[in-house]
């Protein structure tokens, strides 16, 4: 019963199997010979070997025990093979990138062999010539990614769009735990949508609210929107790209439309943006990463407000239609060097290899109050009754010290919990505060809310929000020192909308935290 319960106990992680297709019986004996455990290997990442023995499934390190048996590795030439699956854009775009800067940051050797258009791998090589992964790519569809995935065909899912509810429910069926969960579904990059025109068309910027009204067929004639009696030629990406679907879950569904029947489909975002150049009727939505020749149109409201995608908009994602790309990993431990990897993809070298290729990093950057020009003229301009001048000067003479932060926090439509890329961003602060990147320094986590309701509730409910962020934050940073850095919260309720409350996602938009910094 002893070395039952030893058994046991050594086993620390317990994981649900990606393939048992070529699983062999082993045996593990402990060094001293006390401990011995029969089974059938289901597999090993370099370090661990995860095993399916009469007492469940155990996870034993490598250094502790011996193998003998069929089934038992090279411990010397261990070749860690991962594959990943899922969104085209990250996966033949920025994932070659950031794979060739982390062989480069680790000393080794890259090797890229192309198997397709949407399949190639990348080996690598130590100094001595000998390989020691195996990074395969399966690049197509978002929706293939998670499909891969659940049927054990993945290990890595590269999704321009947030899982949806049944393909959560279909992974945690299959035993690959909760794939939303802290550290299986992080931001990787930002991108954005950007509507786009061919250019010299008479359209100079354009609404959300008529973006969805075109797409959805409601308007067809640029004759509604004050143009030339000419029939709306409609370009997106086909129904099964994952930043449409990113698009139609965050504001056609909420919107209660769907997608007229007459739209041109492109499979490739390259596509999409050539054909919307060449078409003198024609309007998109295309990546911000790729929009060729054709004119970016800025997003307007109906109070006056318009916005620019740019880098600094979409990291503090104030732009609405910016699409976080993300990579989930399941519930079960990954190879050394894929660790390894996963934690490269955080540090400031990567995210230089996301903004060289033309997407947008999420490494804090500091705005100053010069550069918060326009927002400031516009509070003041669409402030309600019940903001009144003292209101505003307070939040200048706060703001007027300290430059903000490109890390905000937003929250899911109609709760208090925070949305999937602030989860992210919570991690990504409260590694900076470990690392000391703001020591010395003052911190304030500023509440913000829409104009729905009075303004006196807004405000606590900015100030709330704000506490519960700080909080989360504080939590996630468990080593850090507290007395290098002052955290402080403040609130401005609906002083500084960022969009029109007239509409859900103007209203989600200003629902946010900002951090300002000095």
């Amino acid at each position: 019963m002893t070395n039952i319960c030893a058994a046991v106990l050594a086993a620390l992680f317990l994981w649900i199997p990606l393939s048992i297709a070529a699983a062999q019986n082993v045996t593990l004996t402990s060094q001293d010979g006390t401990i011995q455990l029969a089974g059938t290997l289901l597999s090993f990442d370099g370090d661990y070997y995860r095993v399916d023995t009469i007492y469940g499934e155990l996870t034993l390190d490598s250094s502790g025990v011996t193998c003998e048996g069929p089934g038992c590795p090279d411990l010397a030439d261990f070749l860690a093979e991962v594959t990943f699956s899922g969104a085209q854009a990250a996966g033949q775009v920025l994932m070659p990138a950031l794979v060739e800067a982390f062989a480069k940051h680790a000393n080794f050797t890259p090797r890229r062999i192309v198997m397709g258009d949407a399949h190639f791998a990348y080996e690598l090589s130590d100094s001595a010539g000998r390989q020691l992964a195996r990074f395969d790519f399966h690049t197509a569809t978002t929706t293939d990614g998670f499909a891969e995935l659940t049927a054990g065909e993945a290990d890595v899912v590269l999704a321009a769009r947030e899982i949806r509810p049944d393909e959560l429910e279909s992974a945690y069926n299959a035993g690959l735990g909760r794939l939303d969960a802290p550290g299986r579904g992080e931001v990787l990059a930002l991108d954005a949508l950007v509507p786009i025109s061919a250019p010299g068309l008479f359209v100079n910027d354009i609404s959300i609210a008529d973006l969805v009204r075109i797409i959805s067929g409601d308007i067809g004639s640029w004759s509604d929107l004050g143009g030339e009696e000419a029939a709306v030629s409609i370009h997106l990406h086909s129904a099964h790209v994952g930043l449409k679907q990113g698009f139609e879950d965050r504001f056609l569904q909420l919107s209660g439309v769907t997608t007229a029947e007459t739209v041109t489909r492109h499979d490739r975002n390259m596509d999409l943006a050539d054909a919307v150049a060449r078409d003198p009727f024609g309007v998109g939505l295309a990546s911000l990463s790729e929009t060729g020749s054709a004119t970016r149109l800025p997003l307007s409201g109906t109070c006056g407000m318009r916005m620019v995608a740019n880098r600094a908009t979409v990291m503090t994602e104030d732009y609405p239609l910016t699409m976080p790309i993300y990579l989930y990993t399941p519930a079960r431990r990954l190879p050394k060097i894929m660790r390894e990897f996963l934690t490269f993809l955080r540090t400031d070298k990567a995210q230089r290899v996301i903004r060289e290729a033309g997407f947008v990093d999420q490494a804090p950057m500091e705005i100053p109050i010069g550069g918060q020009g326009d927002r400031l003229s516009t509070a003041i301009a669409s402030a309600g009754e019940e903001i009144v001048l003292t209101d505003l000067q307070r939040m200048v003479a706060v703001m007027s010290p300290r430059a903000r932060l490109t890390t905000t926090f937003r929250f899911q439509e109609g709760e208090s919990t925070l949305d999937a890329p602030s989860r992210s961003s919570v991690i990504q602060l409260a590694r900076a505060l470990e690392a000391g990147h703001f020591d010395g320094r003052e911190l304030i986590f500023v509440g913000f809310s829409d104009g729905v309701g009075p303004a006196p509730i807004n405000k606590r409910l900015g100030r709330d929000r704000a506490e519960a962020v700080r909080k989360a934050v504080v939590d996630a940073a468990v080593t850090l020192d507290r007395p290098r850095v002052k955290l402080g919260v403040d609130s401005f309720g609906e002083a500084l909308p960022m969009a029109c409350d007239d509409t859900p996602w103007g209203r989600q938009v200003n629902r946010r935290v900002e951090v300002w910094v000095r």
